[in-house]
C-alpha cells in the first residue's frame, strides 16, 4: 500500500508543480519493491510466489534494499555508475565485494531497460518520456576549457552552496520538528489541508510573479538549434510567451516557472544563451523557489530534494556566471557552466555527497571536461556545510530516531571503554531452559532486540552460550514449537549446539511481517510450559573485553554491520592465536596446516 501511495503521490505532486522532485520517491520506490521481494512477496495481497522464498536471511534483505536504492537512482537520473556509488556512499555502511557486483548488475539492467523503453517511446506515445534522450541535460557543446582566473568565482560558488545548503538543512529541520510535534498530531485531515494550502500558494506565486515581469524580444536562433522562441502552444520547449503582446517575445521568469523541471534545468544549463535571463528574474526565482522548497519539504506528499537542489543551485550559479561574463570580457565563458557548478555546490552543501554526486553530475550532463571543477566546488561546499551542521539525510534520520552511525566516532569516545558505555541499561538474559510465562513477561516489559542466553557449568559458574533474537522468540511463542512440560534441557553437548530447524524459514514471519508481542495469544496451560532455547540461538556472537576502547567498538559496529556486541570480563587465558596465513590454508592440506602453524608461531 505504501508503494502505491508513493507512485501516485509522486505523480500528483510533480504534476502539480510543487517545489519538489520525483527522484527521491523513485529511490524510495526501488527500496520498497526490493523490500517486498525480500519478504517473499505479500501474503496480504496474495503475491508470494515460491521463487521469492530464496531470500531468507536479514543480510539478503538488506542487500536487496541496497540494490533497490541503486536502481532508483539509476532510473531517475539514467546514471548507472552514479547509482552504484550512491549505494556505496549513502545507503550502506558495510560494503562487500559480493554486494558490489550485485548492485552493479542491478544498475546495468536498469540502464538497459530504461534505454529500451525510451526507444519504444520515441514516437511520442509515452508523452514527454524519452524526448530528452538518455543524457538528461546534455551540455557537451558548451564551454570546453577554463582559465585559472575563473577558479576564484568558482570557489565563491562553492562557498555560497555550502552556506545555502546548511541553511536549507537547518530550516527544514526546524519545520519538520514543528510538524511532527504539533501540526501532524492533529490527524490526517490537517496533513491534507496543509498540502492543499501549499499547492495553492505555489500556484499563486507561479502565475503571479511572471505577470510583474516585462517581455523580452526573442534572440536570434541558431541554424543548428532545435529550440523555438517562443514555444508553440502545448509543446515542450525553451522560451515561453506568457501574455506577451508580440509573437516574437518571451517572459524569462515564466520560462522557468512554466516549463517542466527537466526543461527548466536544461534552460539554465544551456550554452550560447548569454542574455536569456535577467538578473532580477533569477534573483526573484531563487528567493521564491528556495522558500517554497523549504516549506514543501516534510509535507504529507512524496518529496525529493535532488531536482529542487539543482534548480536552486543552477539559479545562483547562473547569476554568478552573468557577473563573471561582464567582468572577464575577453574570456570564452558560458553562463551555463556556472549554473552546473552552482547545482553541484548546493547539492554538496545540502546532502554532503561527494563521489557519487560528482559522477551523477557528469553522467547527466555528458561533459567530462568539467569534472575537476565539479570536484572543486563539491569539496568546498561540503567543507563549508560541515562547519554548521550535518547533511540533509543525516539530520532527518536523527530527527526520526533512526540509529544511524556516522562515518567516524565522536571525540569523547576515545576516553571511554566498552564497560562504561553499557552502563545505561541493565542486561536482560534468559537461562538455557526458560518458562514461557517468563519469556512473555520479559518481551512485554522491554523492547530489547537481542538477549544473551546463560547456562551454568559443572563448577556452577555462569557461561554465556549464545544470543537469541526477539524475532526468534516471537515466532517460538506464536508457533508453540518445542514447548515442553519438563524444565530439563535436551541432552546436547556444550561443544556443539545443533540447529534442529531450518531457522532461516522458521524466523521469517517475525522479521518480515512485523510480528509483535501484542499478536501473541497463549492459554494458561501454555504459560506453564518450558522452551529449550539451545537449538534457536546464535552460539557465536561477537564479544569484546570490558576495557576495549569505545572507538574500536564503534568501528566494529559500522564496518561489520552489527546489532549486538557482548561485553565480557578480561579473558583469563589464551587458547590460541590466528594470523592471516592461518586463514589462507586449504581445507584438505593437513601437512601444510601443521607446517604453517609452526611457521606463524615462530614469526609472532
Amino acid at each position: 500500500m505504501e508503494l502505491i501511495h508513493m507512485i501516485f503521490g509522486s505523480i500528483g505532486s510533480v504534476g502539480g508543480g510543487l517545489a519538489l522532485g520525483k527522484e527521491g520517491p523513485l529511490v524510495h520506490t526501488g527500496a520498497c519493491i526490493a523490500s517486498l521481494l525480500g519478504q517473499g512477496g505479500s501474503t496480504k495481497y496474495h503475491l508470494s510466489p515460491r521463487w521469492l522464498q530464496v531470500f531468507k536471511s536479514d543480510r539478503d534483505r538488506r542487500d536487496l534494499v541496497t540494490c533497490g536504492c541503486a536502481a532508483g537512482v539509476a532510473a531517475a537520473f539514467r546514471a548507472p555508475v552514479g547509482g552504484v556509488l550512491f549505494a556505496l556512499e549513502e545507503v550502506t555502511s558495510w560494503w562487500r565485494s559480493q554486494l558490489m557486483w550485485r548492485v552493479f548488475f542491478t544498475s546495468a539492467i536498469v540502464a538497459v531497460v530504461v534505454r529500451t523503453a525510451m526507444g519504444w517511446c520515441k514516437s511520442g506515445k509515452c508523452g514527454h518520456f524519452g524526448s530528452g534522450g538518455f543524457i538528461i541535460w546534455d551540455i557537451s557543446g558548451g564551454q570546453d576549457d577554463y582559465s585559472f582566473e575563473e577558479l576564484f568565482p568558482m570557489a565563491i560558488i562553492g562557498i555560497i552552496g555550502g552556506l545555502l545548503g546548511a541553511l536549507f538543512n537547518q530550516l527544514t529541520l526546524y519545520i519538520t520538528y514543528w510538524r511532527r510535534k504539533s501540526l501532524h498530531k492533529r490527524g490526517n485531515r490537517v496533513k491534507i489541508i496543509e498540502a492543499c494550502l501549499i499547492s495553492v500558494i505555489t500556484s499563486i506565486i507561479s502565475f503571479g510573479l511572471p505577470l510583474l515581469r516585462k517581455c523580452s524580444p526573442c534572440p536570434e536562433s541558431d541554424a543548428n538549434s532545435d529550440l523555438e522562441c517562443p514555444r508553440p502552444p502545448g509543446m515542450y520547449g525553451n522560451y515561453v510567451n506568457f501574455y506577451c503582446s508580440k509573437d516574437k517575445e518571451y517572459n524569462d521568469l515564466a520560462t522557468i516557472f512554466f516549463n517542466t523541471q527537466d526543461d527548466a534545468i536544461r534552460n539554465l544549463f544551456s550554452a550560447k544563451t548569454i542574455h536569456e535571463y535577467s538578473a532580477q528574474s533569477l534573483l526573484t526565482f531563487l528567493v521564491m523557489f528556495y522558500t517554497l522548497a523549504v516549506v514543501t519539504f516534510g509535507t504529507a506528499v512524496p518529496a525529493g530534494q535532488f531536482v529542487p537542489g539543482i534548480m536552486i543551485g543552477s539559479t545562483y550559479g547562473r547569476l554568478v556566471g552573468m557577473f563573471v561574463v561582464k567582468f572577464y570580457r575577453k574570456l570564452n565563458i558560458e553562463e551555463g557552466t556556472y549554473a552546473l557548478l552552482g547545482a553541484a555546490s548546493f547539492l554538496g552543501g545540502s546532502m554532503r555527497m561527494t563521489v557519487s554526486l560528482c559522477v551523477i553530475m557528469v553522467e547527466i550532463t555528458n561533459n567530462l571536461k568539467l569534472l575537476p571543477l565539479i570536484m572543486l566546488v563539491l569539496l568546498i561546499s561540503k567543507a563549508v556545510g560541515d562547519a554548521f551542521n550535518e547533511g540533509l539525510y543525516e539530520e532527518q534520520a536523527h530527527l526520526r530516531g533512526i540509529p544511524l552511525l556516522e562515518s567516524r566516532p565522536k571525540y569523547h569516545m576515545r576516553k571511554m571503554t566498552a564497560k562504561e558505555a553499557c552502563r545505561r541499561q541493565k542486561v536482560v538474559s534468559f537461562p538455557r531452559v526458560v518458562k514461557v510465562a517468563n519469556v512473555f513477561s520479559i518481551l512485554r516489559s522491554n523492547k530489547h532486540n537481542g538477549f544473551p542466553v546463560v547456562d551454568h557449568g559443572r563448577n556452577g559458574e555462569a557461561l554465556v552460550i549464545g544470543l537469541i533474537l526477539r524475532s526468534h522468540l516471537l515466532v517460538l511463542l506464536q508457533s508453540k514449537l518445542d514447548f515442553q512440560h519438563s524444565p530439563l534441557p535436551c541432552d546436547l553437548g556444550m561443544g556443539s549446539i545443533p540447529i534442529r530447524h531450518n531457522f532461516s524459514e522458521f524466523v521469517k514471519p517475525a522479521s518480515s511481517t512485523g510480528l509483535s508481542i501484542e499478536d501473541i495469544h497463549l492459554t494458561p496451560d501454555d504459560f506453564e510450559m518450558y522452551i529449550d532455547l539451545t537449538p534457536f540461538l546464535n552460539p557465536s556472537p561477537y564479544v569484546v573485553p570490558e576495557d576495549m576502547s569505545l572507538t574500536k567498538v564503534y568501528n566494529l559496529f559500522r564496518q561489520l554491520g552489527l546489532r549486538h556486541v557482548f561485553v565480557v570480563p578480561r579473558a583469563p587465558r589464551v587458547i590460541g592465536l590466528i594470523t592471516r596465513k592461518d586463514l589462507l590454508v586449504e581445507e584438505n592440506d593437513d601437512s601444510a596446516t601443521v607446517e604453517l602453524q609452526s611457521t606463524s608461531s615462530s614469526e609472532i
